[in-house]
Parts: C-alpha cells; sequence; structure tokens
C-alpha cells in the first residue's frame, strides 16, 4: 500500500521537528566559538571599563547543552560577564537551539592607582559541553606604559624613563642594529617573552636606586612578584656585539643572560658594570665559547649562577657570586662551573678571577668552584685573591691567595623572610684582602682605597 504523498511529507516534518527538539550529546557536536582571546587594548590612565564579547554558536540541527560558562577567577576577579544579558559568574545547563547562538560580554573595571596592580590582567572563561572543555582567554593592561608584542628593533632606537616598558611575545634586536635604555628605565617582560639580541643592546643606568635599570617579570601582584622563572631572560645570539649593561638589575628570570659565540670584534661581547643579576631559577649566567667582562657584580640565588662552558674570554673582578638555598633556588649545584668542552667540542678557555667571592649556604653543595678540562686546548685559568667555599680545590689552574672555607660574614641573610644584604661586616675576612686592579668604586658606587680593597661587590665603609 503507497502512503499518500502528503502523509510521507507530514512524517517527515514530524521527525525533523523531533530531531531538532533532542540534545546533541557527542563530545564531536559542532561548536564555533568566534574568539579564543579578548584582548582589551585600552590602557587606563584613571579608573575605567570597557566590554568584549564573543558568541558561542550550535552548528548542529540538534539542541546543544552547555553544561556551564564560568569565569575562573570568580567574584574576585577585575572582569565580570553576562550571557545574552544575564549577569554571573558561572551559568549552568544553558540549552542553545539548532544553528542558534548566544553572546558572552565580559567587562574588566581597572583602578589604576593601586599599586600592585599587574601590568597585564588575565582571567580566563570557561565553556563545557558534553564532557568537553574550551576556554576563552581575557587580556587586559592595567596599567600605563609603553606594550610591545612581538617588538623588533630595526632601526636604532632609544628608550627614555617616562613611562614602564612592557614586552609581550618577545623583544628582538636586528643585526647591526642598537637599542639604547637610558637611566630609569623599567622593562616588565611577560612569560613567554625573550629578549633576543643579534644587534646590541647598550643599557646606560646610574648608580642611584631610582637611576639603575631594572628588567623583571610584569606580575607585580603577590606572590608572583618574587618567583624566578618568570619570563625568559635576555639572550646574545651569535651576531650580537659591543653589548653594555651599566648598573643594569635583572631579576626572576628562567636564564637571567645567555651567550653564545666568540665577539665577531675585537670587543668582548658584553661588558657587565655594577650589575645585580638575582634569583634566576636556571641559571644568572649561561655563556658558550663567549667573551665576557664584568666588575663590581652581584650574581645571588640563582639555580647556577655561573655556567661558562665550551671555553670563551673570561674576566670577572670584584664580584660576588652566592646562592642560600630558599623557597624559591633548591642550591644543588655550584654558583660557579667552567669548563672548556660542551658537546663534544671543546675550545680555548681564559679565565681570570679576582678579588671574587664564591659562596654557598643550605644546600647539597661542597665545592662552589667547579673547573673541568678537556683535551689540549689552550687552558688559562686565574683565581687571584678570592674567598671561596670548596672542598676540593680545582686543578690545571692558577690559584693566588685564597680564602678557603670561611664565611664572607654577609651583613643580613634571612631566607624566611627573603631578605638578603651581601655586604659585608666588619669581622669578615674579606675586608682589605684584594689587590689592586684599578676598580675605584664599588657596587654602590661608594669608593675603594687604592691599596687593599675589599673582596667581592661592595667596599665596607
Amino acid at each position: 500500500m503507497k502512503l499518500p504523498g502528503i502523509l510521507i511529507i507530514s512524517l517527515l516534518l514530524v521527525l525533523f521537528s523531533c530531531r531538532k527538539d533532542s540534545f546533541i550529546t557527542s563530545g564531536d557536536a559542532r561548536v564555533t566559538i568566534s574568539a579564543d582571546t579578548l584582548k582589551y587594548d585600552t590602557v587606563f590612565v584613571t579608573a575605567g571599563s570597557t566590554y568584549r564579547s564573543f558568541t558561542i554558536i550550535n552548528d548542529n540541527n540538534q539542541k546543544l547543552r552547555l553544561s556551564s560558562i564560568k569565569l575562573m577567577g570568580g567574584a574576585s576577579s577585575v572582569y565580570k560577564i553576562n550571557v545574552d544579558g544575564t549577569p554571573g559568574t558561572q551559568f549552568t545547563n544553558l540549552e542553545l537551539e539548532a544553528n542558534d547562538s548566544l553572546y558572552v560580554f565580559a567587562q574588566v573595571n581597572v583602578n589604576p592607582g593601586t599599586a600592585s596592580l599587574p601590568f597585564i590582567l588575565r582571567d580566563s572563561i570557561e565553556i563545557s559541553y558534553n564532557g568537553k572543555t574550551r576556554l576563552v582567554q581575557l587580556e587586559a593592561w592595567g596599567q600605563n606604559a609603553h606594550f610591545f608584542r612581538d617588538k623588533v628593533v630595526a632601526v636604532n632606537e632609544t628608550w627614555n624613563n617616562d613611562l614602564p616598558y612592557v614586552i609581550l611575545g618577545s623583544l628582538q634586536i636586528n643585526n647591526n642594529i642598537t637599542l639604547s635604555i637610558n637611566k630609569g628605565c623599567r622593562i616588565y617582560v611577560h612569560a613567554d617573552a625573550p629578549i633576543v639580541v643579534n644587534g646590541t643592546l647598550q643599557v646606560n643606568g646610574l648608580k642611584d636606586t631610582i637611576d639603575r635599570v631594572y628588567f623583571r617579570g610584569d606580575r607585580m601582584d603577590d606572590p608572583y612578584k618574587d618567583y624566578p622563572a618568570s619570563w625568559p631572560g635576555i639572550f646574545f645570539q651569535t651576531t650580537s656585539k659591543d653589548n653594555v649593561l651599566n648598573y643594569a638589575v635583572i631579576k626572576n628570570a628562567y636564564q637571567a643572560i645567555g651567550i653564545q659565540d666568540p665577539s665577531t670584534n675585537p670587543n668582548p661581547k658584553l661588558i657587565l658594570n655594577e650589575c645585580v643579576i638575582d634569583n634566576a631559577y636556571d641559571a644568572g649566567i649561561v655563556s658558550l665559547n663567549s667573551s665576557i667582562r664584568a666588575r663590581n657584580c652581584l650574581i645571588s640565588n640563582c639555580g647556577k649562577n655561573l655556567l661558562l662552558v665550551k671555553g670563551g674570554d673570561y674576566q670577572f673582578t670584584h664580584c660576588t657570586v652566592v646562592t642560600y638555598a630558599n623557597r624559591f633556588i633548591d642550591h644543588k649545584d655550584p654558583v660557579l662551573t667552567l669548563s672548556n668542552f660542551a658537546n663534544g667540542s671543546t675550545e680555548i678557555l681564559n679565565a681570570t678571577f679576582r678579588n671574587c667571592i664564591f659562596w654557598g649556604e643550605n644546600g647539597l653543595v661542597a665545592d662552589e668552584v667547579v673547573v673541568l678540562k678537556n683535551g689540549t686546548n689552550t687552558f688559562n685559568v686565574n683565581f687571584d685573591h678570592n674567598l671561596w667555599k670548596v672542598q676540593t680545590p680545582p686543578t690545571n689552574i692558577i690559584s693566588n691567595q685564597i680564602i678557603n672555607n670561611q664565611s664572607p660574614q654577609f651583613d643580613s641573610i634571612s631566607t624566611a623572610d627573603n631578605y638578603y644584604d651581601f655586604r659585608l661586616k666588619t669581622s669578615s675576612p674579606s675586608i682589605n684582602k684584594g689587590i689592586n686592579t684599578g676598580v675605584t668604586i664599588d657596587l654602590d658606587s661608594k669608593p675603594r682605597p687604592v691599596g687593599l680593597p675589599d673582596l667581592g661587590c661592595f667596599e665596607k665603609q
């Protein structure tokens, strides 16, 4: 028996209607979210707010149930959301008709007068359906600053201290190009943003605290402001040359400074004058067969303070290289490891350490200075007038006037309070134990005597 045509059409309409009224439950349901990140590029110089939105589209011929739309930061977030006009922080069991959509609005409220406000304010919105979870990131600029995303310095450029500088994505200095950073600049770098120097970096800080140039992570709020590895670090590449950092403070990086290959001209590839490298998770300075001149530098509380391998040419004068194990850094590597080889390659090594302190405590390290030699390449390593903590002195070196295993007696150390003052007490064995090197100031720009200076980066006044 044949069904009348009108009955067949009616049955199809009923079946189609039933299908549209049912819910798709597969994790492969087709759902379009119109944005994966909402970026609020307004710089707030006064308290204010702004909106962004995205849509969730059900691309299926059946209903879709969203089990939840959730603002991950909850009620304490600087962001507020509403779904199709209804405000809240979490929405559950939302029905979305076949081939229909809904709007999610996100508002950020900023008071830039808050001193601890991060430069970048982040949160996310979680969308859950059919056992699947997707995120929309929220990113706003919380303070007034120069914001650079994937910045390439392609012509000579100078930064002055008018506003802080925030680096997102990366900062790259091209070959034969110089970036000059003048006194007082503050450089805040995001977690995924390396500073890559193919050309030249000149840092022109001055002695006063306010005039030094600071590099650190972009999170200024507790507890993130003290975390190591909060940004990648500064990396001097093969073609880089004539880099000079004066009164720079580099804090909380993963590897504060990475440098590779010899200089392309007779000058040292990197000169560090009166610099502080602190709280780097993996290493303060990693160098592969390069050249560094460092004067009055403090390299403190890093996973590996100095890792100088595969040869190179190094002079460290009046430097304090020290790590105390603390809640951020496990002290399990020597503060100085020096070798003429790496990855099966052996190179020439020339290194001089004069009037320096090499010390570590609260860790598992017996020898804070380790010198390794391989092959017959030129190997000249000289330790002249230093204090170090070493149980087994290194061989294949020249050493003169070494104070071994006597505490430097730093002024004030409190790992519980994360407070470190590496200036010397009056009773320190490092006082008046140096040799004249022509260095007339210390890290504080205080005077050093012509005759018998103190060891390390600070002169006892």
